[in-house]
């Protein structure tokens, strides 16, 4: 998939059927729109493109307030590959970019810039200045200048219609079997695996540290998971969410125990698939009672992925 960040000198595409949106989380919802655009660009024998936006812009147009993110900018891209798009559009979102009006935003970019033939979009999908642009909005811009609109309407999933924000809010309140069914998949986080205090070693349990590229959703917390390192992919384990109070409070990341598992995996990307929620992150009297439940932790979470 090749990722294009100035679209203003990007030579003509064929064909171009372009989708626009966040895609924070590539979930349910964002798939469906996916296939369809795959789907159109492919009967017009032309180039399935997505334009989305970095940064995030809510954390440019209110900064004091970040949105947390299911999805690193990496990980994002590797799921739009995943769903069989083939050009990316990394536009840059600034202020300047915001107060584009819709009709500006489509003359310049989508017009003029691409070419469109085709646009796919999600039922709820806004641009331009203000958010003032909407998909009927599109639509009649897209009689003006010649080109296709399709809105995709809603998915729904156990009585829920997927969005992004359903899935952080299940997410935060540690509902991973709400947020999986959402988003497909479990939800995933990837950092390098850093040096730590080694503590997990001197009792029984050494874990790969990391600090996610992503925000951390999950609150605090033990669980069952799923990781992938190097070309060995769901590999059993128990993670740690949290700051190790029995220790002292510490900065917050994830430690992974990957069972049955010796490697040096020191500096190598870690991807964490979070399965189940296990119990909350507490503080223990001492470290053999730590060591203890540690030991039935992995107990359950053996169990439960052995399922």
């Amino acid at each position: 998939m090749e990722i294009i960040r100035h679209i203003l000198r990007q030579p003509r595409l064929p064909h171009p059927v372009v989708s626009l949106g966040n895609f924070d989380g590539v979930h349910l919802g964002h798939q469906t729109i996916l296939r369809r655009l795959v789907q159109e660009a492919e009967r017009r024998r032309g180039t399935a493109l997505v334009v989305t936006f970095h940064p995030h812009p809510l954390s440019v147009l209110r900064p004091d307030r970040p949105l947390p993110l299911i999805l690193s900018l990496r990980e994002k891209l590797d799921s739009l590959a995943q769903q069989g798009v083939q050009r990316v559009v990394l536009q840059r979102f600034s202020r300047a970019f915001s107060r584009l009006s819709p009709e500006e935003f489509v003359d310049q970019y989508l017009v003029r810039a691409i070419g469109v033939e085709h646009v796919v979009i999600g039922h709820n999908f806004s641009f331009g200045r203000d958010r003032s642009g909407s998909a009927e909005a599109l639509e009649r811009l897209g009689q003006r200048y010649n080109f296709g609109v399709e809105v995709v309407g809603p998915v729904r999933v156990l009585d829920r219609t997927v969005s992004s924000s359903a899935i952080r809010s299940l997410l935060s309140a540690g509902d991973l079997d709400g947020a999986t069914a959402l988003l497909s998949r479990p939800y995933t986080v990837s950092g390098r695996v850093q040096q730590g205090f080694r503590r997990g070693r001197t009792i029984g349990f050494p874990t790969a540290n990391l600090r996610p590229r992503a925000d951390l959703l999950l609150p605090n917390g033990v669980y069952a998971v799923r990781i992938e390192v190097g070309q060995q992919t769901r590999l059993a384990g128990v993670a740690n969410v949290g700051v190790n109070p029995t220790f002292g409070h510490n900065a917050r990341t994830v430690e992974a125990h990957i069972f049955d598992f010796s490697a040096d995996i020191y500096g190598q990307r870690l991807r964490v698939g979070f399965v189940a929620r296990l119990r909350g992150e507490r503080k223990f009297p001492s470290v053999p009672d730590l060591v203890k439940q540690i030991r039935e932790d992995a107990e359950r979470a053996r169990t439960l992925l052995g399922r």
